[in-house]
């Protein structure tokens, strides 16, 4: 069916419509700004009544309050399943949206500025589109067919001295995803309660003749008249009211029900451009729902935060000018005898420890002196007046800040007697709506990254994506999933993906509490765990829960993305792990029971085997030991019989030797004292002591002989007692070896429950 192209005037019907509605709020928009701006005080030329600009201080306070720092974005898989490409591609998304809207400024202006007009006119609005940037392709100087084009020439037309000319090849150079801010005045939409009626929206872009010409080509470009310029500062009441109308004012206007963008300008009757759908977004609309203020569930025309609150902020600045002009009468005023002129010097030349002179001093006394001489106005009624003024002062501000929600800010005020726990629910609680204001922001700033985000995975080239991702920096593994991942991106990147921002990353938090949260991950992650892994080696069989659970744990700890890879990969190795287990099932309790009795029969057989080979070696050689040692006995005991019969026979001849002697010298002493009566005794007593002391040398000898002999024979006997011993202790150790053989034993088991060994039961 072919789609009918509404006329120029159709759509300035609407465009006329939202304006008559929306007349009285762009007015007091107006009049907000101007408040805000001070630019009143500026115009005047003097005598301006003081002013308390607690609107300046209310924003300046609030947005720093919900949006002080660039968001965060956070990228994440829809459902938490066991899905590599899908972790690969969520980090693809998540880390070019980083540099997206860290390198380029425009993000940061859009935010900002969207955020102060929703305090100040109620309603902020940002623009995201596509913007690829071309250049020529480079053509080597041979890459012309000649022959083509001269054939051309000659064959078709002569004269045509262009023919063979081609336009020259382009490529895309880089491209982006810009994000634009749309002044509070320049953005519109149909008639609706709320946003979700809405069917068509627009934005007024101010194009330069230049700006013309390159988007709707120089002949449609001449027709646009340039009679239009960007609102300047003299419609808030400051600079000049010389304006330059060198623009023309486009209209880029988005119809959801026809699936068209069209371009159109108040004063030229046809439409500019039109085409259909160039973005594909999900939504259609370039734009997310812009930040409102307050409104009602019947339209869609917000409420300035300064219209429920302007009130007071008259009779602060009433209470002000009062205390400004208090202030300013608080003076020492008075009255004094012009006879004594020196009283006018008192207030105006005295110093310290100066004393001024008075003529006629008995008359000035006589009249009382200063008290007779002087009168000054009272200021104790001014003063009074002044400090009731600031009380009500700071009465109207708490109400104003009541009302913002100023009040709900927690400055860090607090007993000392209170807990850490009491100041933690207080400021829990008390900041519920300035919670809510943070909320909102945080979700207008995630509608930005995901319109952002689709037109980075639907138009980007993979190039373009790949480089903005830094994906060379990326982990080995991840690159090997990378082509995968792209056309993962490709399809329906909000249906597979969740892109959101937290609220916290948009304002100044404390840095401990980052640390806390790393902390605490570390904690809960390496106790569960210890718990898993000594529960997996127990029962195997909950060890595909046990990942699963550690997954979901990880997967609560916003900390733990970046290293969500990591634990992923050595979970799926686990996994693998875990399978191969499967497939090589471990043996039952009673195949293990089989088993061990089978080790500790074969075990029990060679045991035995081992003891009866050990006990015939041992009687082996207790039996040579034996032999060696009756012949070693035995041999010893000849050899000693030997010694002892010849040292015997050697004794008894030497004594026989010395007895023979003995008889000889005796007989012939006999003979002496036979044929010699007159012998001296004394010389016979002499000579009997000689022969005496020859019997006891010999005798002597003859004793130590036989204890040398008796002592051999002790040797003897001692070395056979010794071999005995030996043999004994011999005889002992076999003995125990075969009671240790024949012994009741236990089998002991290794951790994995086979047998390793058996072990004597005593």
């Amino acid at each position: 069916m072919e789609i009918v192209t509404p006329s120029v005037e159709k759509w300035l019907n609407v465009i006329h419509a939202y304006d008559n509605e929306f007349k009285k709020w762009e007015g007091r928009t107006k009049k907000i700004i101007r408040r805000y701006r001070d630019d009143e005080r500026q115009a005047s030329l003097g005598n301006e009544a003081a002013k308390f600009n607690i609107l300046w201080s209310n924003v300046q306070t609030l947005v720093p309050a919900v949006y002080a720092k660039m968001p965060k974005a956070s990228v994440s898989r829809r459902f938490s399943d066991n899905d590599p490409v899908g972790r690969v591609a969520s980090l693809l998304i998540e880390r070019a949206l980083d540099y997206e809207i860290e390198h380029y400024p425009d993000f940061r202006a859009s935010m900002k500025n969207s955020v102060e007009d929703r305090f100040l006119g109620g309603r902020g609005v940002a623009w995201v589109r596509y913007d690829p940037h071309i250049k020529k392709q480079d053509v080597p100087e041979n890459g012309f067919q000649v022959t083509e084009d001269i054939q051309s020439y000659e064959d078709n037309n002569p004269t045509d001295m262009t023919a063979g000319d081609e336009e020259e090849p382009e490529e895309i150079e880089y491209e982006c995803a810009p994000t634009d801010y749309v002044h509070w005045k320049d953005f519109g939409h149909s008639s609706a309660r709320t946003w979700e009626e809405v069917t068509c929206v627009w934005r007024w872009v101010y194009m330069t003749r230049a700006a013309l010409i390159e988007r709707f080509g120089p002949k449609l470009a001449k027709k646009i008249p340039t009679d239009s310029s960007p609102d300047s500062a003299q419609k808030y009441g400051s600079g000049s009211s010389y304006k330059i109308n060198d623009r023309a004012k486009i209209c880029e206007l988005w119809d959801k029900e026809s699936g068209s963008v069209y371009w159109l300008h108040e004063s030229f009757p046809e439409l500019l451009d039109e085409r259909y759908d160039p973005l594909e977004l999900e939504g259609f609309f370039p734009c997310p729902k812009p930040l409102y203020s307050t409104t009602t569930t019947d339209s869609l025309v917000p409420i300035p935060d300064f219209t429920l609150y302007q009130d007071q902020a008259n009779e602060l600045d009433i209470l002000t000018d009062r205390i400004d002009g208090l202030v300013k009468s608080l003076r020492v005023r008075g009255v004094y005898d012009a006879s004594q002129p020196a009283l006018q010097r008192l207030l105006t030349e005295g110093d310290n420890n100066t004393l001024i002179p008075i003529d006629k001093w008995m008359a000035f006394s006589e009249k009382g002196g200063l008290r007779g001489s002087i009168d000054l106005l009272p200021i104790d009624t001014l003063a009074n007046a002044l400090l009731q003024c600031y009380q009500a002062q700071a009465q109207i501000k708490g109400q104003i800040y009541e009302i913002t929600g100023i009040s709900d800010i927690i400055r860090g005020q607090g007993a000392a007697s209170e807990t850490a726990t009491a100041q933690q629910i207080k400021g829990q609680y008390a900041g519920l709506r300035l919670r809510a204001m943070q909320e909102s922001v945080s979700m207008f700033a995630t509608e930005l990254l995901r319109l952002k985000a689709q037109i980075i995975c639907t138009k980007f080239q993979p190039k373009t994506l790949l480089a903005y991702a830094a994906a060379g920096q990326m982990s080995v593994d991840d690159q090997q999933l990378i082509p995968q991942a792209l056309q993962l991106i490709a399809n329906t990147p909000l249906r597979n993906f969740r892109i959101e921002v937290d609220a916290d990353s948009l304002v100044q938090l404390d840095e401990n509490q980052a640390k806390q949260d790393r902390v605490e991950f570390l904690n809960a992650f390496s106790n569960f765990l210890r718990e898993a892994v000594t529960a997996g080696q127990s029962t195997p069989e909950l060890a595909p829960m046990l990942l699963e659970m550690i997954k979901f744990a990880v997967a609560g700890f916003k900390q733990a993305r970046t290293i969500e890879g990591t634990i992923d990969v050595a979970l799926q190795k686990l996994t693998q792990k875990s399978a191969e287990n499967d497939a090589n099932p471990q043996p039952t309790p009673e195949m293990l029971k089989m088993q061990s009795e089978q080790q500790a029969a074969q075990l029990k057989a060679q045991t035995d085997t081992q003891i009866q080979q050990g006990r015939a070696q041992a009687d082996i050689q207790i039996a040579q030991m034996k032999a060696e040692l009756e012949f070693k006995l035995e041999d010893q005991r000849q050899k000693h019989e030997v010694t002892l019969k010849m040292q015997e026979n050697a004794s008894r001849e030497e004594f026989d030797k010395w007895n023979a002697m003995l008889d000889a010298s005796t007989k012939i002493m006999v003979a002496r004292i036979a044929a010699n009566p007159g012998l001296d005794v004394s010389v016979i007593d002499a000579q009997a002591a000689a022969k005496d002391g020859i019997i006891q040398d010999l005798t002597g000898q003859v004793e130590r002989h036989a204890n040398m002999l008796a002592d051999m024979h002790n040797n003897v006997a001692a070395m056979h007692d010794y071999s005995i011993q030996n043999a004994a202790d011999i005889t002992r150790r076999v003995e125990e070896a075969s009671r240790a053989a024949t012994a009741p034993k236990r089998i002991v088991r290794g951790p994995d429950g086979r047998a390793v060994g058996v072990e004597i039961v005593q």
